[in-house]
C-alpha cells in the first residue's frame, strides 16, 4: 500500500526530511480486538517532524509511517475518525494516564499510509455535517485543545482566557473552542497577519507577544514555553490557572516566576492529549455548533514532502492535511 514513514532519523535538525519516504510499505494485519480503517484524510502534526528527528521514536521501530490523525471508512463501511492514543489492553480510565500508552506513528505503524489498523475502541463515528479533511484535523491537536479549556482548565462561560502563540494546531483549536464554549478570548502572536486571523477564528482581541494586557485573564493557554512564560504568569489574576500542553520555543525558562505563583496563588497544570470519549464530545461540539477546523492546505498525499516542508518553515495557520 501507498505510505509516508520515516525510513531514517535526520542527521541535522536544519534538515528533519531527510529520513522522508514517499513510497510503498506492506498492507497492516489487524489483530484480534483491532480494526482496518481505510484513510481518506490525515492531518500533519509537529509530532511527525519530532519523530523525523528521532524524538519519540526508536531507531528499532524503523520503518515507521508517519501520522497520528485520520479519517476515513472502518471494516464495516462506516465513516470514523480515528483515536490516536493506544494504551495498554490492561487500562481502564482515562488513557492518557497509562503510563505504557503511545502515540500512532510511535509503536504502532500510523495514518499517512492507504489503511491503519487501531484497537476498535479507537474509532469514533464521524458526522454528516463533517468532511473527512475537516475531521482528520480533530484527534491530536483540536483535542489537546479541548482537554486544556475544559477537563483540565475547567473553564466555564464568561471566563477570560489567553492564548499565547495564535497560529499553530493547538492555538487555533484553542481560540475557536474557547470562543464557541463562550469565553472571553484573547490571543498573542508576534505576526501581524495572524493576529488578524485569530481575530477572524473568534479572538475579542489581539497582542503582540509579550504585550502587556488591559486585564488579568482567568486561564493561559501555554504551548510555547520559555518565550512566552514570563508574559503567562503575569497575565494572571490571583488565583488564576495555565494549562501547558507543548513548549515550541523551549522548556528551559529563564525565570520561573515561582515567587508570583506561590504569592498569588497560581495553578500549573499540565495537559497532555485526550481520551477516546473527549474525542466524542468534542465530535459532538462541533457538529452541534458548526464550529470547523482551520486548514491552513489540503494536498494529496503524495506531495506530503511540500507539507512537512511548509510546517518546517513555519509557514502554516490551521492544520496540513493529506487526503487519498
Amino acid at each position: 500500500m501507498f505510505a509516508v514513514y520515516a525510513d531514517s532519523f535526520a542527521s541535522s535538525a536544519d534538515d528533519p526530511l531527510t529520513g522522508l519516504v514517499v513510497g510503498e510499505r506492506p498492507d497492516p494485519v489487524a489483530p484480534d480486538g483491532w480494526t482496518t480503517v481505510t484513510v481518506k484524510a490525515a492531518s500533519l502534526n509537529h509530532h511527525d517532524l519530532w519523530s523525523l528527528r528521532g524524538v519519540g521514536l526508536k531507531q528499532e521501530a524503523l520503518p515507521m509511517i508517519l501520522g497520528c490523525d485520520a479519517a476515513g471508512y472502518d471494516e464495516d463501511g462506516n465513516e470514523v475518525v480515528v483515536h490516536a492514543v493506544v494504551s495498554d489492553p490492561s487500562w481502564t480510565g482515562d488513557e492518557t494516564f497509562d503510563p505504557r500508552r503511545s502515540l500512532l506513528s510511535e509503536r504502532h505503524q500510523g495514518t499517512f499510509a492507504d489503511k491503519v489498523i487501531v484497537p476498535r475502541r479507537n474509532v469514533v463515528p464521524k458526522p454528516a455535517s463533517m468532511s473527512f479533511e475537516e475531521a482528520a484535523c480533530l484527534p491530536t491537536a483540536w483535542l489537546t485543545a479541548y482537554r486544556m479549556l475544559f477537563t483540565q482548565g475547567n473553564l466555564k462561560a464568561g471566563d477570560t482566557v489567553l492564548v499565547q502563540g495564535a497560529g499553530g494546531g493547538v492555538a487555533t483549536a484553542l481560540i475557536a473552542l474557547a470562543r464557541a464554549g463562550g469565553l472571553r478570548v484573547l490571543a498573542t502572536s508576534r505576526d501581524e497577519a495572524k493576529r488578524a486571523k485569530a481575530l477572524e477564528l473568534g479572538a475579542h482581541e489581539v497582542f503582540g507577544s509579550n504585550e502587556r494586557l488591559p486585564v488579568k485573564v482567568d486561564a493561559v493557554m501555554e504551548t510555547v514555553g520559555r518565550a512566552t512564560w514570563s508574559h503567562s504568569i503575569r497575565s494572571l489574576r490571583p488565583g488564576g490557572k495555565i494549562v501547558i500542553s507543548g513548549t515550541t520555543s523551549g522548556p528551559k525558562l529563564d525565570d520561573a516566576e515561582l515567587t508570583r505563583i506561590f504569592f498569588l496563588q497560581l495553578s500549573v497544570i499540565g495537559s497532555t492529549m485526550g481520551t477516546r470519549d473527549e474525542l466524542a464530545s468534542l465530535v459532538t461540539m462541533l457538529d452541534a455548533t458548526g464550529v470547523r477546523p482551520v486548514i491552513d492546505r489540503v494536498l494529496p498525499m503524495t506531495d506530503a514532502r511540500d507539507g512537512f516542508a511548509a510546517m518546517a518553515g513555519g509557514e502554516v495557520f490551521g492544520k496540513v492535511v493529506f487526503t487519498r
